[in-house]
Parts: C-alpha cells; structure tokens; sequence
C-alpha cells in the first residue's frame, strides 16, 4: 500500500539479488475508468527481466477520482518507491516514470510538473526520465465522461503535459504506432516538439502499422515482434546515469 484507500496499491517486480538497479514506475491505461495492475503482469515481468525494479501501480478511477486525483496517486506512489528503492535492491537517484495511454499522461504530468512530486514529499530530482507509450499529452476531452473527469476549475493548461514543458525536464522517449486511431500519434510528436523547445532531451519513435495497444502489448513475450519496445526502453534506461 503506498496510500489508505483501496486503489491505493502497488505491485512490485525485481530480478533475484538485484542491487543498485534502475527503477521503473509503470501506469497502465484504460481512459482513467479502468484498469487493474494485475493485467499487467506481463509489464512488470518484462521489465525486471531487463534488469530494473519495476513498480506497477493501481490508483483512483471514475467515477470515485476525478483529475488531479490519479495524479496525486501517482505522485505518492513515485514517492514510495523513491523511499522504498534500496530495500527492494533499487537506486533510488535513479527512478524513471513511465505509462501507457492513459498512464502515459499520467507519468508525463509529474515529469513536467515536479510540484506534484513535491507535494508527495518526493525530490523531482530522482526522477531520470519519462518513457511515454501512445500517450494523449495535448489531451481535448471531447466525450462526455472526459470532460467529467476532466472540470472545472481546471483548463487544459492544468492537464496537457505538452503545455507544461519546461527547461530541466528529465530526458524523455516516447513512442507510439502510426496507426493508432485512439490517440493520434500527433499527440506525440507535439509533445516532443516541447520538450525540444525547451532544450529536453528526447527520442522519438513512431512504429509503422501499429496501433494503440501494439506499444503496451509488446511488452510481452507472445507480441513482442510487433515492435521494440522493451529494446528501445532497455537502451534509454541504461544511457540514463544517475
């Protein structure tokens, strides 16, 4: 439990006698209504087989949260792993945020806004980089349970990472199908062309053919031909110093 109520849970995923290993913190996505970390097994497994400490955690969804809530969740959750790392053979100066769809905005919002990290009592400085799958950071809720979830007081200017982007962001990879017809891959390269803008390291990469489940689903053993995922995040990650 990184937190009191139920959602507020985290599993955890680590190679046998790891010490010092890069921390990945993973959200999956499911339009912030759904989703549970056990069906991410697969992530956490493929992750640890790469060599990092991988956290995947459940956090508050709508109708029961609305925005900021999961990102606050999120927020605590990093901070738990910052303060747990070492215990479970992690480098906790060395902790990446990373997510699918959904859950990739949610790691994309505390990378750009370390406030939210602050307010969890984390040091925004432990964080080392953003892995993003198939993320909306230019977010236009245009359903009626988006725009529920996402409400007044706030305005897009409080939930689109690619308009919070500011020098000093951790270095990012973000990575998405050119065939996704949920989130647009543009949504993507908007994002890197902020970071750019203000002089963040980032690589990009858009799989041909490739929808918006293909990025997440490649994490795991059966689909991992569809695109290199796990690849392209190992190679990040241990480019990535503390």
């Amino acid at each position: 439990a990184y937190g009191r109520d139920a959602r507020q849970t985290l599993d955890l995923y680590r190679p046998a006698g790891v010490r010092d290993a890069p921390v990945v913190v993973f959200w999956y996505g499911g339009a912030w209504v759904k989703g549970r970390k056990e069906d991410y097994r697969f992530v956490g497994a493929a992750l640890a087989a790469a060599g990092c400490v991988a956290l995947l955690p459940d956090y508050r969804l709508y109708p029961a949260a609305r925005f900021p809530a999961f990102i606050e969740d999120g927020a605590r959750a990093t901070a738990w792993a910052i303060r747990h790392a070492r215990e479970h053979g992690g480098d906790p100066g060395r902790v990446f945020l990373a997510g699918h769809s959904a859950g990739a905005h949610l790691a994309a919002m505390l990378a750009v806004q370390p406030r939210w990290l602050g307010q969890a009592g984390a040091d925004p400085a432990a964080v080392r980089g953003l892995v993003g799958l198939s993320g909306p950071y230019a977010l236009q809720p245009n359903t009626p349970t988006l725009n529920a979830i996402f409400a007044p007081p706030f305005t897009a200017a409080d939930w689109r990472p690619a308009e919070a982007v500011k020098p000093g962001a951790p270095r990012s990879l973000l990575l998405h199908g050119a065939a996704d017809d949920i989130v647009w891959p543009s949504q993507s390269e908007s994002f890197a062309a902020a970071l750019r803008a203000a002089g963040v390291p980032v690589e990009l990469e858009i799989y041909p053919r490739r929808g918006h489940a293909d990025t997440v689903a490649a994490l795991s053993a059966p689909a991992r031909a569809r695109a290199p995922v796990l690849a392209a995040i190992q190679r990040f990650v241990d480019a990535t110093p503390a």
